[in-house]
């Protein structure tokens, strides 16, 4: 519609405009999911991932007002109720790719999560690769009390918590603490308010920024690469990953400024 507010809001910040903020701009429905607001983040990790190494180097994922994301927005789930075996089919399918965007995104992605992380937005956690939670913020898989299932965003969950915490959790909907969250490896760090998680969220950003840009990359994709190999096969792709980064420029600049004491050329000053 025209005049309407974006449902999602990207700032640059950084050296060089390399750190991207992704907000969900919807806080007067705690940043729910909607079908506009999947298509949005979709087509923002799908720009980001064109991006090069040194022009995006790590992406924060956060929500606008008290709440990161409350899952599936009431207006689009009412919606829901009238479409047909095909469509409905179609919905998930457009929340799958979103999720497969962020998780596939090259660049590091941190979620700043406060207030709640519900249903679809646990999947947001599982899809990012750092997570850092208030204390009070709240979690849980709440599909099942509404009669749903949280079938979409198990390929993405299950690997982060694996199938006992799932089995757990998925069944009853119930919500549980940032430091269950913690426990179960959805969340990595838990700060005590909002105050701390900014500046938490900025002292990683400045450990992200300390790393070889080309190399952060590459060590995120040998994780996802590992997946299902073979002993020799994984044995096969480290190798040459490793003698691969050793022999780059960047791998070269960063072992030689170690041995010159110096920092190296990516460290902003």
């Amino acid at each position: 519609m025209s005049g309407a507010p974006p449902v999602l809001r990207i700032e640059r910040s950084g050296p060089g405009g390399s750190v991207a903020t992704v907000t969900l701009a919807r806080p007067e429905v705690r940043n729910a999911f909607n079908a506009e607001l999947i298509a949005a983040l979709h087509e923002a990790f799908g720009a980001l991932a064109t991006e090069s190494a040194e022009a995006l180097r790590a992406v924060v994922l956060a929500g606008d007002g008290p709440t990161f994301c409350a899952g599936a927005d009431v207006e689009w789930q009412r919606a829901a109720r009238n479409l047909t075996m095909e469509q409905n089919q179609a919905d998930a399918g457009n929340l799958f790719d979103m999720l497969s965007a962020i998780d596939t995104c090259p660049a590091p992605v941190i979620a700043r999560v406060q207030g709640a992380a519900l249903g679809g937005g646990m999947a947001l956690c599982a899809v990012s690769d750092v997570v850092i939670a208030t204390a009070s913020a709240r979690f849980g898989f709440t599909e099942t009390r509404l009669g749903i299932v949280p079938a979409v965003i198990s390929p993405f969950v299950v690997p982060r918590i694996g199938e006992a915490h799932a089995r757990a959790l998925f069944l009853a909907g119930e919500r549980f603490r940032a430091e269950r969250a913690l426990q179960i490896g959805l969340v990595h760090e838990v700060v005590e308010e909002e105050g701390a998680l900014a500046a938490r969220i900025e002292g990683l950003l400045a450990e992200l920024l300390a790393a070889g840009p080309t190399a952060a990359r590459a060590a995120k994709r040998v994780i996802r690469d590992l997946r299902d190999r073979t002993v020799g096969e994984a044995r096969t792709l480290v190798t040459e990953l490793a003698a691969r980064q050793r022999v780059s420029p960047e791998g070269q600049e960063g072992l030689t400024a170690f041995l010159e004491k110096r920092p190296a050329s990516w460290l902003s000053d």
